[in-house]
């Protein structure tokens, strides 16, 4: 199960500009706020989140597919959805 998540996220995230902007906006999500949450300081922890969460939006609008939480939700709809954007099929080379 986690080989086949890692292999989905390899695919995902092949973009430098996409890695960076996750490198970045993951800590800012997740850890950030959860620190900001401890020292008692609400509305702060709550902009990281949202601030983070943006980057890596971003960053898969530079992919060119959609954020994982997008694509779940559009197939429990059964909407389309673009889960490997153009570069997902490219030599590692590259």
């Amino acid at each position: 199960m986690l080989k086949s998540f890692l292999a989905n996220y390899v695919q995902r995230h092949r973009d430098p500009v996409n890695q960076v902007l996750h490198v970045i906006g993951l800590p800012v999500t997740f850890v950030a706020p959860i620190v900001f949450f401890c020292l008692g300081d609400v509305w702060n922890g709550i902009a990281c989140f949202v601030i983070g969460y943006v980057l890596q939006f971003l960053g898969h609008a530079v992919e060119g597919n959609e954020a994982g939480e997008v694509v779940l939700v559009k197939k429990w709809l059964g909407f389309p959805y673009v889960e490997f954007g153009p570069k997902a099929n490219r030599p590692e080379t590259e």
